[in-house]
């Protein structure tokens, strides 16, 4: 069973993002499954280094569409997006390193910070941005 599911409660009405969106939860969800099957430190791994990857371009696609169009609360967004980059590249770190390991706990942290920056921060742009012709 998926930890997340994807409904139209989290779209920000503008398609690409909500795309990333859909992204971001698949690969939360596939680590969850991984950790769930008891997968190799290699898969699980991959599957980590995969989500930070992915986060960090679709935070730098969001700050460039801010930038383009002059969001306010463009510093807001860039630094909870950097304060999250922050924790899972060391999270990273210490798990490559064999001193952290793929528990529910930080199952339930990426979940819980993913839906509620979507809810309580992402949906504040969807107005702005399509006010900018960006759907």
């Amino acid at each position: 069973m998926a930890l997340i599911t994807w409904n139209s409660t989290y779209s920000v009405n503008v398609k690409e993002i909500d795309l990333q969106h859909q992204k971001l939860i698949a690969l939360i969800n596939q680590l969850h499954d991984g950790m769930k099957a008891g997968k190799g430190k290699e898969i699980t791994g991959k599957i980590l280094s995969d989500l930070a990857d992915y986060t960090k371009f679709h935070f730098g696609y969001e700050e460039k569409l801010f930038d383009q169009t002059k969001y306010p609360d463009t510093m807001v967004q860039k630094r909870q997006h950097s304060d999250l980059v922050k924790q899972v590249v060391n999270y990273i770190s210490k798990f490559q390193k064999g001193e952290a390991i793929l528990t529910m706990e930080l199952m339930n942290f990426l979940k819980d910070w993913l839906m509620n920056h979507i809810v309580a921060t992402d949906k504040k742009y969807t107005s702005f941005l399509n006010s900018k012709g960006i759907y």
